[in-house]
């Protein structure tokens, strides 16, 4: 408790900020911010949490994580986090009741993804403990490191396409689906900029509601002021 008071007494440029991917579950939001965290919800193009320019950490829950090496999922995330970022963190959440791998098939995925992807591998017992040390890492990142905050992944190693649907799937409400029927529909980023919301409405699975969201992203004038928090 004394831990949250002296949060919120905290002035802004002594809160790390935390990028958390939309798909996450919204207690993280209250987590973070009870630890005196500033909370931003984007669709990430990879990893779960930012921590920095450099760390990213992907989360995964026990069975997710081994369903992910059953299904190959974890060894494609993972070339895909360490060409982005310098520091890479897998999280594997909660307690597993029956494992579908062998102690062997575990033991060699740890050390496939530490000894040749080069990434943290850290046990959790639940949210709120992953929440408590994604924190810790952000704040240690921000304020004690003095590493600056990115948004976006670097993408070296993608493609123009690719650049292209992770600068749509940035925008708020839109996702990998939506990014790519925007650019089929469109043709390209110009095309879509010049659109009027009515025109972007009509793109198969967007709607009015997302064409407003994306229309005042396109539109809306930069503040810089409410962008402060985005170079810690």
């Amino acid at each position: 408790m004394q831990q949250f008071l002296e949060a919120d007494q905290r002035s802004e440029s002594d809160k790390p900020q935390i990028v958390i991917d939309q798909r996450e579950d919204q207690l993280f939001d209250d987590y973070f911010q009870k630890y005196g965290a500033i909370v931003d919800r984007r669709v990430l193009s990879v990893g779960d949490f930012l921590c920095s320019s450099r760390l990213c950490i992907e989360r995964k829950s026990r069975a997710d994580f081994e369903q992910s090496v059953i299904d190959g999922r974890m060894f494609s995330q993972l070339p895909n986090l360490v060409a982005n970022y310098e520091r890479v963190v897998v999280i594997v959440e909660g307690v597993l009741d029956e494992e579908r791998l062998s102690r062997s098939s575990l033991l060699g995925t740890y050390a496939t993804l530490i000894a040749d992807f080069g990434a943290s591998l850290i046990f959790t017992r639940d949210k709120e403990s992953t929440a408590e040390l994604v924190y810790h890492f952000a704040k240690h990142e921000q304020l004690a490191r003095k590493h600056p905050m990115r948004i976006y992944a670097k993408r070296k190693t993608f493609t123009i396409s690719q650049n292209q649907r992770a600068i749509v799937e940035s925008f708020p409400t839109v996702g990998p689906k939506s990014a790519k029927a925007l650019l089929m529909h469109f043709g390209n980023l110009e095309n879509l900029a010049k659109a009027s919301e009515n025109d972007i409405a009509a793109v198969n699975g967007i709607g009015k509601k997302k064409a407003k969201v994306i229309s005042n992203v396109l539109l809306y004038a930069y503040d810089q002021d409410e962008d402060k928090f985005s170079e810690l």
